[in-house]
């Protein structure tokens, strides 16, 4: 992210899409944000409930005020124990951002993994301008796991009014 700041410029606001993050939605995620944003004039991000279990392996916000589907974030927790985290509210990878998050990320020492974290730049951002997280609606995958790739891949497959019956078919040869 850090390489696109000159690309950014003077802009405002900003969109990050993190690839291992595929959403399938009627409305593009990144819409639902920018929809959100225009009314609430707040950085956001997307949210979705996970299983206690899996709270571990995210960023979880601990949820303040709630409208509709938008909660103000009250704070970041990075990747906390089930026992330990203050909601199940997961942050996925879209993001609408300020662009005063590149100041930020400017001064930042390394964090977890002895790399400069967006998350710690987020927390601290939270400190100057209002957060929100969306509870988006569609469907996430994570690519970042190899059930969750192919799992995306069958589904958006199937969708597919050209490939939905021959790849139905190939299937069935596997199951």
């Amino acid at each position: 992210m850090w390489c696109a700041r000159r690309i950014i410029g003077d802009d405002p606001f900003f969109g990050v899409i993190l690839v291992d993050d595929l959403i399938h939605a009627r409305i593009p995620c990144m819409k639902q944000l920018a929809e959100a944003h225009a009314e609430t004039g707040g950085n956001i991000v997307a949210v979705m409930e996970v299983a206690p279990e899996e709270t571990r392996k995210y960023g979880v916000i601990t949820p303040g005020r709630e409208a509709g589907r938008c909660i103000e974030i009250e704070s970041f927790v990075e990747k906390p124990e089930p026992e330990r985290a203050p909601s199940r509210y997961a942050v996925i990878g879209r993001y609408l951002l300020s662009s005063r998050i590149f100041s930020i990320l400017e001064d930042l020492p390394p964090g977890a993994g002895g790399e400069i974290q967006l998350t710690d730049a987020m927390a601290r951002l939270l400190d100057e301008q209002s957060f929100y997280g969306l509870r988006f609606e569609g469907r996430r995958f994570d690519c970042g796991d190899r059930l969750g790739y192919l799992e995306a891949i069958v589904a958006f497959a199937l969708e597919r009014d050209d490939l939905a019956a021959r790849f139905h078919a190939a299937l069935r040869r596997y199951l």
